[in-house]
């Protein structure tokens, strides 16, 4: 399974972006898949996820102004990502499991990660 995020970068609070993440490896019926964000000296933090059902939970911080979707075509999940804020910078990761979690966001319940796309957010 190979994850591999793109599409950050830095922008002006206010500004959006959208971040990508190709999926290989991982087709499943059954999946959860999620976007995480760690910034320095925090801990990695759950900000939006999507089970194979389409239910979809976002952390409140988030809540508003990110939206996760997921093309079953392409194989690739996005975060799009609007009214940024200065708090929003961080290294942003996807993460899929092949069990249906109904809306978890914690780090650990997920397997596969990639390798992370960095957002910053400043003036």
């Amino acid at each position: 399974v190979q994850l591999m995020e793109s599409g950050g970068g830095s922008v002006q609070p206010g500004g959006s972006l959208r971040l990508s993440c190709a999926i290989s490896g991982f087709r499943r019926s059954s999946y959860s898949m999620g976007w995480f964000r760690q910034a320095p000296g925090e801990e990695r933090e759950g900000v939006a996820m999507i089970n194979s059902s389409g239910r979809t939970t976002y952390a409140d911080s988030v809540k508003g102004r990110f939206t996760i979707s997921k093309d079953n075509a392409e194989n690739t999940l996005y975060l799009q990502m609007v009214s940024l804020k200065p708090e929003d910078t961080a290294m942003y990761y996807c993460a899929v499991d092949p069990r249906q979690w109904p809306d978890y966001l914690s780090p650990q319940k997920y397997t596969y990660w990639g390798q992370g796309t960095q957002v910053t957010v400043s003036s």
